[in-house]
């Protein structure tokens, strides 16, 4: 089909288009392609094929760069040579703007009303009509209700709403040990613990005796001591070692522990360090993280803490009559809720302003700035979007459409990355990329109209589109048990009782916000406690690391298989080189220069600081002397750059190779990098990262898999061989339970629990539970029910 016969709308031929030429990011094969602004543009294809290296790796970023080339010289260094996307030519490209899935470093200071700027509108409105008590000075001023100023900060915890402490429990978790053997674990091992215990012996402190029976003064003095006492150490001498005397200072397990994760410089240092701390709400502000009297001002009766706590749709309803007139009130009001009802029509109205960013999912997060860019008022600009159905119930999709097509209306552009066939159905264009994965992929199949896509045979999109295949299914199976829960509470869970067959597969379904997550991991706390399950094993989104280290060839153990490959060469035997020598976390073989980052970090001045491939080893990690050791004719850092499917064909004669790479290829992840950074991985792609590592073991037992929305960022096709490997787990004996909002895989569930009826407050509770059919013909299961009908009539030859 042609361009001129695919195109669904009124676009002028000169220049309602975006034009691309020539691109070649990762897999893309020279594609040529031209798709029109001011409409809603869907990139389809299969996971790998393709779609976010034209959709984001190629006009974004070209958009991307081209605005940082017009703001100084200088700021070309954000975009090296290397990061440049390969295209010869792209024309009537506008001003990109991408709200993508992939989340930077968390912080507990970013929340729901700072992605939404809604705190800032509710602060001022505080600050501008708020009831101060009569006894206290009139708070007037807005950087005052702000956690995140020293104004309003609260001064006992600075703004985060949480205190550390230590305890002799927390910090000496085996007291039958001694000082010497390890009591106190929370001392850094190393120099600075001997140190310590150097300087006790001086003091006349006995190291050697189990702590619990040191007396209550000793070990009080030596956990929480305010002195530092200096003393001039004799250190215990090994044989044959010189040791001098030097002066030391002592400082108590506490104090040592809070400067510890005072100076922790990332997230998993702060984690490690904050093993030996308990923490709590700050007593003085009770959490709420503001000053005493910023939390006693008043607004309708409610305080800021108040409003910052409750739903999102609940505070709307709240502010919504003061929204009357054109007074400064009602303007501020106005604002709010403007800001909020947009929240709202994307299925996030359960969510509070105070909820943290880290726990929001990667769609949460996403469709939240996507709420923030309605009330942004830009014109004539692309959005590039990354999925931003996922995590959506079905229902909530066709309001989603309604907000992207606001977007466009106002006379911008969407290009969305998308598997969600109805957001597909809806859109005003379709790109379809493929026909598979990786090198077999990276073509456009299809540019044109939706209905178009039905003639194209090559198109795996087109299949699920149009003829809707049946979902795998082994058919229906009786439990070999039931795992009893009741008077479940947590979060929003209403007094639930539930029973879990056990050896069969259960999707738990509800809109966002319902209790999914919450009833899974109920779900696992029972789960430890009962006999008749010998394992349970959680496959989350959550990051398989937070540092460019991890990979997924680190995560699965592969990366040990190919050092010990490249150790066993004759060269490296030659040189006297280890399995150490090819790792890039220790020094020897690894680049002197970036420490095996294959980056280093750009700090700018007044822009965020950003990383670049390393000017020494060009992202190789390894320095030139390891590099020169070759297996089968390429380098370990080829291996790295090789996807899974090629890793598999390369070492198809490594019997330690061939499962782990088998399995990932089960997954559906054959396109990814071994040494793709765990950084740039999604929350789906991580997910079934695990459940490929724990495919890849012996099964023991009787297992209980807990997945929580699985087929994020899945499409249909790889949804199925997904499906397969879960069958199989409980073909093994095992025990399948999943939340899940795709109705295909649902369907094919022997078991279904329905959450809801809505969000927050307003769910968590079982609104139906049994078989598919039965739920589908449950009047009660609400929204889920007629889409889960509809699945099923799909599934009838």
């Amino acid at each position: 089909m042609t361009e001129t016969e695919a195109r669904p709308l009124d676009i002028p031929a000169d220049d309602g288009l975006v034009r691309v030429e020539g691109a070649r990011v990762h897999n893309l094969r020279d594609v040529d392609v031209a798709v029109p602004r001011n409409g809603l543009v869907a990139f389809t294809g299969v996971s790998g094929s393709g779609k976010s290296s034209l959709a984001f790796g190629t006009i974004f970023a070209e958009s991307q760069r081209r605005y940082l080339e017009s703001v100084a010289p200088y700021a070309r260094r954000l975009l090296p040579h290397t990061d440049l996307p390969e295209v010869d030519h792209i024309s009537g490209l506008p001003p990109a703007v991408a709200l993508g899935q992939r989340r930077g470093v968390p912080s507990s200071r970013s929340s729901v009303g700072t992605i939404t700027s809604i705190s800032n509108s509710l602060r001022l409105l505080f600050a501008r009509a708020g009831d101060n008590p009569p006894d206290q000075v009139p708070l007037r001023h807005s950087d005052d209700f702000s956690p995140n100023t020293v104004r309003g900060a609260c001064p006992d915890c600075q703004g985060l709403g949480q205190r550390h402490y230590a305890t002799e429990q927390s910090m000496v978790p085996d007291p039958s040990l001694s000082i010497r053997d390890g009591a106190i674990a929370s001392w850094p091992g190393a120099w600075h613990g001997k140190n310590q215990r150097d300087i006790l012996v001086t003091l006349g402190y006995d190291i050697d005796t189990p702590w619990k029976d040191l007396p209550l003064e000793q070990r009080e003095w030596i956990l929480f001591t305010e002195d530092q006492p200096v003393v001039t150490v004799h250190p215990e001498r090994a044989a044959h070692q010189v040791q001098r005397t030097y002066q030391g200072t002592f400082s108590s397990a506490e104090r040592i522990a809070l400067k510890a994760y005072a100076d922790a410089s990332g997230p998993a240092r702060r984690e490690r360090a904050g093993r030996w701390l308990v923490t709590e709400d700050c007593p003085t502000c009770e959490g709420h993280r503001l000053r005493p009297d910023a939390l006693a001002v008043r607004f309708a009766g409610l305080g800021i803490a108040d409003m910052a706590t409750m739903p999102m749709s609940e505070l709307s309803e709240t502010l919504r009559p003061f929204t009357i007139g054109d007074s400064a009130v009602a303007l501020l009001t106005k604002d709010v809720v403007g800001r909020i009802d947009v929240v709202d029509e994307l299925g996030l109205g359960y969510l509070s302003l105070h909820r943290e960013s880290p726990s929001l999912s990667s769609g949460e997060l996403q469709r939240l700035r996507l709420a923030s860019q309605l009330r942004s008022g830009l014109f004539g600009v692309v959005y590039v979007l990354d999925e931003p159905s996922a995590g959506l119930h079905p229902a909530d999709t066709v309001s989603l459409t309604s907000v992207l097509s606001r977007l466009t209306q106002s006379g911008n552009s969407v290009f969305l990355v998308e598997h969600d066939l109805d957001v597909v159905r809806r859109a005003d264009w379709v790109v379809d990329v493929g026909p598979h994965a990786g090198t077999a992929g990276g073509r456009v199949l299809y540019s044109g109209a939706v209905d178009g896509l039905a003639a194209v045979d090559d198109s795996v999109t087109a299949r699920y589109l149009f003829d809707t295949p049946p979902v795998p299914s082994l058919g229906p199976r009786s439990p070999s048990g039931q795992l009893k829960l009741r008077g479940l509470a947590e979060h929003n869970l209403h007094d639930v009782n539930v029973d879990v067959p056990l050896g069969v597969t259960t999707a738990i379904t509800g809109v966002s916000g319902s209790g999914k997550s919450t009833l899974l991991q109920a779900i696992s706390a029972e789960a430890e406690r009962d006999s008749s399950i010998s394992r349970v094993v959680t496959v989350n989104q959550a990051p398989i690391g937070r540092t460019p280290r991890s990979n997924l060839a680190t995560y699965t153990g592969m990366f040990d298989v190919v050092r010990k490959l490249f150790a066993g060469t004759d060269i490296a035997r030659e040189r006297g080189y280890d399995v150490g020598r090819f790792s890039f976390n220790v020094a020897g073989g690894r680049c002197p220069t970036c420490q095996g980052d294959g980056q280093v970090m750009v700090e700018l001045v007044f822009l965020p600081s950003t990383y670049s491939p390393c000017p020494t080893c060009h992202g190789a990690r390894y320095n030139p002397e390891t590099l020169e050791v070759t297996y089968l004719g390429k380098t370990i850092a080829d291996v790295l750059a090789m996807t899974v499917d090629e890793a598999s064909a390369f070492l198809a004669d490594t019997p330690a190779a061939v499962r782990p790479l088998q399995t990932l290829q089960d997954v559906g992840l054959g396109y990814l990098r071994l040494g793709q950074p765990a950084t740039e991985l999604s929350g789906g792609e991580a997910q079934r990262i695990k459940l490929a590592a724990e495919l890849s073991r012996a099964r023991r037992g009787k297992t209980l898999y807990l997945l929580d929305e699985p087929t994020t960022g899945l499409h249909p096709a790889d949804a199925d061989v997904l499906l397969r490997q879960l069958q199989h787990l409980v073909e093994a004996g095992g025990t399948v339970v999943m939340a899940e909002h795709d109705m295909r895989i649902v369907s094919a569930a022997d078991h279904v629990i329905d959450m809801g009826p809505g969000g927050g407050a307003a769910g968590g509770r079982v609104v139906a539970e049994g078989t598919p059919r039965e739920v589908a013909d449950n009047p009660a299961a609400g929204k889920t029910a007629k889409f889960l009908a509809a699945a099923l009539a799909d599934q009838i030859p």
